[in-house]
């Protein structure tokens, strides 16, 4: 009888996540054909995300770069080169979609301005980001880069800027953690405050490995 009731719970569980995982994809392919702000953009809309309801932390970023618009994938550039570091992962473990999810808050590359890359479209948070956060149940820990995801996820609790709110990174922790754009240019950021690199990348690199246990 109790192996009778350990498989029946089990036969639950697992309907469960198919359930979820199937809401999961039919909502990515919605947000791929997205065309809400197309003719803001300066190429063709390519929303770049990586959803899996099995995920354990979610990187929160900003927009995709030219370099990943062409590529469609998240990070392939210098700034994620630095972030996987950040994170002590490979990029094999980095890309596995079941531990890691990926969504920034504009998917398609914004353009360019005098100083670097527009700002994220505002259009992908407000139509889609609540409805893909509902899809990630087990992520455990926000990976929130830049300040435009701070403002999503920290909300009232982000401080005067971005500095401070990344030296006051204990007071959201463990559930999230901003961090500075790991763009080079933010290298004199990084230059001008050795702490972050000296105190808060070890912790991180510590939680993520007792979030995703790679092998």
């Amino acid at each position: 009888m109790k192996r009778d009731r350990i498989a029946r719970k089990t036969e639950v569980g697992s309907n469960t996540i198919s359930e979820q995982a199937r809401r999961t994809s039919h909502l990515l392919a919605k947000v791929r054909r997205c065309r809400i702000c197309a003719e803001q953009l300066p190429f063709p809309p390519r929303p770049v995300l990586r959803v899996d309801s099995r995920a354990r932390i979610l990187i929160a970023g900003q927009a995709p770069g030219r370099r990943v618009q062409a590529s469609g994938i998240p990070f392939e550039d210098a700034s994620g080169d630095r972030l996987r570091d950040w994170l002590g992962l490979t990029r094999e473990a980095f890309y596995d979609e079941s531990k890691i999810a990926i969504l920034p808050m504009g998917f398609c590359y914004p353009g360019t301005s005098r100083s670097g890359d527009l700002p994220p479209r505002p259009e992908c948070a407000v139509e889609w980001r609540e409805r893909l956060l509902a899809c990630l149940p087990r992520v455990a820990l926000v990976v929130a880069i830049g300040q435009y995801a701070h403002a999503y996820h920290l909300a009232d609790r982000r401080k005067l800027n971005l500095t401070v709110t990344v030296r006051s990174w204990r007071e959201y922790w463990p559930a999230i953690l901003p961090l500075p754009h790991p763009s080079p240019r933010n290298n004199r950021w990084l230059s001008e405050n050795p702490w972050f690199e000296e105190q808060v990348v070890p912790v991180l690199r510590r939680r993520v490995r007792a979030l995703i246990r790679f092998r």
